[in-house]
C-alpha cells in the first residue's frame, strides 16, 4: 500500500520550457496543480489575453 502525502506543497504557479513547447502549472483550490502545454504563438495569445484584463 503507497504512502499517503498531504496536499499540502502543491508549490507555486511555474513555467518552464520543455523542449519546443512551454508548461505552465497552476496551483488549484482543494490541492494539485493545472498542468497545460502551450507552443510559442498559444502562450503569446495567452500573455495578450492577460495584459488586456490585468493592465
Amino acid at each position: 500500500m503507497a504512502a499517503m502525502k498531504p496536499r499540502t506543497g502543491d508549490g507555486p504557479m511555474e513555467v518552464t520550457k520543455e523542449g519546443r513547447g512551454i508548461v505552465m502549472r497552476v496551483p488549484v483550490d482543494g490541492g494539485g496543480r493545472l498542468v497545460v502545454e502551450l507552443n510559442a504563438t498559444e502562450a503569446e495569445d495567452l500573455l495578450k489575453c492577460l495584459k488586456d484584463i490585468v493592465g
